[in-house]
């Protein structure tokens, strides 16, 4: 039988649904992250230039990924929001924004530790490193001017716009090594083929796939929270089990 998905974008039925799934995405991140470590920081060989500095790759790699590709999604769904005025959809970018906020702040603070051995400085007004700091910026801002309108829907719209025109700074980003002189290396992984080591290869993978099954968990428990907080007056709220008790 066929399963209707569309009824998963009600509140009612998403809420159950994302109750049962955190669990199984929270172990296996866990799981995986503790591989993808132990592959990076002990078995990958060490990097004939950089030498064991390199290591911070495995986690700020993933970070920097993740923080562009978790707005391009919030941008998605605030413009679903918008368009179709689907309460769902904006309370899915309302969720995504602290964590990409987290990863892009990650990406930063890993970046630094990075560069400074590199570089000799902490931070330089690289293109890529500046762009990134306003990716922040933008999830912060994301953040602030939905808490600032007391309205939900009013707050999803005004921040759905800023998600939408904001976006424009992810694809600056990723080519940023391209259109100007950066400090940064290019792509480390190409689809052509690359030079490094497979246990380098293998614990970049498994670091990205934890940190996305590790994104999905924390929005789906947040989404929860935020169904319970907008839908705190209606029947079904007051009849579930957990809120009863």
């Amino acid at each position: 039988m066929a399963i209707n998905w569309f009824k998963y974008s009600a509140p009612t039925t998403f809420y159950g649904l994302a109750g049962k799934l955190i669990p199984w995405f929270a172990i296996f991140a866990a799981i995986l992250f503790a591989i993808g470590l132990y592959i990076g920081f002990f078995v990958a060989p060490v990097d004939a230039q950089q030498g064991e500095f390199y290591r911070i790759i495995f986690i700020h790699v993933p970070a920097s990924i993740l923080s562009m590709f978790l707005y391009m999604i919030m941008a998605g769904y605030a413009a679903l929001g918008l368009i179709f005025n689907t309460r769902l959809s904006a309370m899915m970018a309302s969720a995504i924004a602290p964590t990409g906020a987290l990863f892009a702040l990650i990406s930063l603070w890993t970046g630094a530790l990075w560069g400074k051995p590199m570089w000799g400085a902490w931070w330089m007004w690289d293109a890529r490193m500046t762009s990134e700091l306003i990716l922040l910026f933008l999830y912060l801002g994301f953040i602030a001017l939905h808490a600032s309108i007391d309205d939900p829907r009013r707050a999803d719209r005004a921040a759905a716009l800023l998600a939408i025109v904001g976006s424009v700074n992810v694809p600056i980003i990723y080519f940023s090594v391209k259109w100007w002189n950066t400090l940064h290396q290019g792509a480390t992984i190409k689809f052509g083929g690359t030079s490094m080591h497979v246990a380098m290869q293998q614990s970049l993978f498994i670091m990205m796939l934890a940190c996305w099954l590790y994104a999905i968990a924390v929005v789906l428990a947040r989404v929860r929270s935020i169904i319970l907080e907008r839908e705190r007056n209606t029947t079904w709220i007051n009849d579930l089990q957990e809120v009863r008790s």
